[in-house]
């Protein structure tokens, strides 16, 4: 004897039992699809924080670089024979001897 087969649509067919297991689980249903609008949310704010951190390590690296340039510049211009180069256009020079001490009474 062969079996019959049932019609698709049997299968998709919501009758009075199906209708009320899906309205007995429909706060379940809708709290799951809570959840997961709420992981997608999470999900796209950690990949903004991300995005972000990078932007700011990338920024503290140039600001590095930068420090360290102008470090090293002021490093070079306050040896002494820079200053030195540098005052003698204002017309100061290098004492050659002792100094002298003003002391007034």
């Amino acid at each position: 004897m062969a079996k019959q087969r049932k019609p698709l649509g049997d299968y998709f067919a919501i009758g009075s039992m199906g209708a009320s297991l899906v309205l007995k689980n429909l706060p379940f249903v809708l709290f799951l699809s809570f959840l997961t609008v709420i992981y997608i949310a999470n999900a796209h704010y950690a990949e903004k924080q991300i995005r972000q951190i990078q932007t700011l390590q990338r920024d503290v690296k140039e600001l590095k670089r930068q420090y360290n340039a102008l470090k090293s510049e002021i490093m070079f211009k306050s040896r002494l024979a820079e200053i030195g180069d540098e005052v003698e256009g204002m017309g100061l020079r290098k004492t050659s001897g002792r100094v002298k001490r003003i002391v007034s009474e």
